[in-house]
C-alpha cells in the first residue's frame, strides 16, 4: 500500500481511518499523511448529481390523476456533520447508486405533495409546489448527508384531458377579455377623442371670448378717449369764445376811446372856427357904423355864447351817449363772458344736470327735424287697424316712436346707452 502525503481535488473528500483516529478523518481539497498498513484511505465525490423524478398517475386532492416529471440537483454536503453521515451511508457506493437513493426519496415526497394539492395549484403555481417538495424532502436528505441544490418541475400532464380543458377555458377567458378590452379601448379612444374635441372647442371659445373682451376694452377706452378729446375741445372752444369776447371788449373800448378823441378834436376845431368867425365879424362891424357895433357885438356875443353852449351840450350828449354805449357793450360782454364761465363751471360741476338740460333742449329740435318732412306733404291719407289711432294722434305717435328708437340707434352705433346715462344724470341731480 502506498504511503506518505496524499492529496485530493476540490470536488472530493479524503476519508482517512485507522490507527490514531477515533473516527474517520475528513480532508476536503487538501493533503494528509498516510501510514502504511495501519491506516486506510477512501475517497467520496462531492459533485452535483442530477435526479430525474418522475411520478405517474397520482390522484390529486380532487381525485384527478396527473403525472409530474421534475429535475433535482443534489450533492453530498460539505458540512462536517452531514459529511460524516454521508460517509457512513455512501462511502462504498457509486454516484449512480447515490443518485438512485436520492431520486427515490424525492419521488416519495413529490407523490405525497401531489396528493395534497389540486391540479390548478400544481399547474398555475409551480413555485409553491416546488417549495412544498423541498420543504418535506430536505430534512430526509440532510439526515443522509445530502443537500438539494435546485428542484424544478419539468412537465405536468394527465391522461384524462383535464389540463387541456383548463387551457381551453382559459383561452376562452383570454379571448373574452381581449374582446372586452378591445371594446373598452375603443370606448376610451372615442371618449378621449370627444374630450379632445371638447377641450379644443373650449379653447376656441375661450380665445374668441378673450378677443371679444379685448375688442370691448378697446372700444370702451376709445370711447373714453373720444369723450376726453371732445371735453377738451369743448373747453378750448369755450376758452376761445371767452378770449374772443375779452378781445372784442378791449377793441370796443379802444374804438370808443378813439371816437372820444376824434369828437374832442372836432369840438376844438369848431371852437377855433367860432373864434375866427367872431374876429371876422368883429372886423366887419368896426368898418360899419359904431352905432350898430354894439348891437352886432352883442348879437355876435350872444350867438357865440349860444353856439358854444350848443357845442358843449352836443359834446356832452355825444360823450354821455358814447360812454353809455361803451358801458353797455362792456357790461354785455362781461355778462356773456361770466355766463360762459358759469356754464363751463356748471358743466364741470353738474355734469348730470347739464346733460339733462341739453337733452331736454335738444329733444324739441329733434322732433322738429323728424316732423319736418311731413310739413312738405300736400296730402296725407292715414289708414288704421281696428284699434289703431288715426289723425293727428297717429302722426304724433309716429314721431314719438321714431324718437324712442333714437337711444337704441345710438347704442348700436356707438355702444353708449343714452337711457342709462340720462337716468344716472337724473339720479345725480336728485
Amino acid at each position: 500500500m502506498p504511503f506518505g502525503f496524499k492529496t485530493c481535488a476540490p470536488n472530493e473528500c479524503m476519508v482517512v481511518s485507522g490507527l490514531c483516529h477515533s473516527k474517520p478523518k475528513l480532508v476536503l481539497g487538501g493533503k494528509s499523511f498516510l501510514w502504511p498498513f495501519i491506516q486506510k484511505l477512501q475517497r467520496i465525490k462531492l459533485n452535483v448529481l442530477t435526479c430525474v423524478v418522475t411520478t405517474g398517475h397520482v390522484y390529486t386532492q380532487k381525485g384527478v390523476p396527473v403525472s409530474i416529471t421534475a429535475t433535482a440537483q443534489v450533492k453530498i454536503s460539505n458540512r462536517r456533520q452531514q459529511l460524516h453521515a454521508a460517509c457512513q451511508l455512501f462511502l462504498s457506493m457509486s454516484p449512480g447508486q447515490i443518485t438512485t437513493v436520492a431520486t427515490q426519496t424525492l419521488e416519495g415526497h413529490q407523490r405525497a405533495i401531489m396528493g395534497s394539492m389540486t391540479v390548478e395549484e400544481i399547474y398555475q403555481d409551480r413555485l409553491k409546489f416546488s417549495a412544498a417538495v423541498r420543504g418535506v424532502a430536505e430534512p430526509d436528505l440532510e439526515g443522509m448527508g445530502m443537500e438539494i441544490v435546485s428542484y424544478t418541475i419539468k412537465d405536468v400532464s394527465d391522461d384524462e384531458g383535464y389540463l387541456h380543458a383548463i387551457g381551453e377555458k382559459r383561452t376562452a377567458e383570454v379571448q373574452r377579455d381581449a374582446v372586452i378590452g378591445q371594446a373598452i379601448a375603443q370606448k376610451d379612444a372615442v371618449l378621449e377623442e370627444e374630450q379632445a374635441k371638447m377641450i379644443s372647442l373650449a379653447a376656441f371659445y375661450e380665445n374668441e371670448t378673450a378677443k371679444a373682451e379685448a375688442r370691448r376694452n378697446f372700444e370702451v377706452k376709445n370711447a373714453m378717449y373720444k369723450m376726453e378729446i371732445q371735453a377738451k375741445k369743448a373747453e378750448e372752444d369755450l376758452a376761445g369764445k371767452l378770449q374772443a369776447a375779452k378781445t372784442n371788449q378791449g377793441i370796443m373800448h379802444e374804438q370808443m376811446g378813439v371816437l372820444v378823441v376824434e369828437r374832442t378834436k372836432d369840438i376844438q376845431v369848431q371852437e377855433q372856427e367860432i373864434v375866427v368867425k367872431e374876429r371876422q365879424l368883429d372886423a366887419e362891424i368896426r368898418k360899419e357904423a359904431k352905432a350898430t357895433k354894439y348891437q352886432r357885438e352883442t348879437l355876435a356875443e350872444a350867438d357865440k355864447n349860444a353856439k358854444v353852449t350848443d357845442a358843449h351840450a352836443d359834446a356832452d350828449a355825444i360823450r354821455a351817449k358814447g360812454e353809455a354805449t361803451a358801458f353797455a357793450i362792456a357790461a354785455k360782454a362781461k355778462a356773456e363772458a361770466e355766463a360762459m364761465e358759469k356754464k363751463a363751471d356748471a358743466f364741470k360741476q353738474y355734469q348730470g344736470a347739464a346733460m339733462v338740460d341739453m337733452v331736454l333742449k335738444t329733444l324739441p329740435r329733434v322732433a322738429a327735424e323728424i316732423a319736418s318732412p311731413l310739413s312738405r306733404v300736400d296730402k296725407l291719407t292715414m289708414v288704421a287697424g281696428e284699434n289703431g289711432d288715426v289723425g293727428a294722434a297717429r302722426l304724433t305717435n309716429e314721431v314719438l316712436e321714431i324718437m324712442n328708437s333714437i337711444p337704441g340707434t345710438i347704442f348700436n352705433m356707438t355702444g353708449v346707452n343714452l337711457n342709462e346715462a340720462i337716468s344716472r344724470a337724473s339720479t345725480s341731480v336728485v
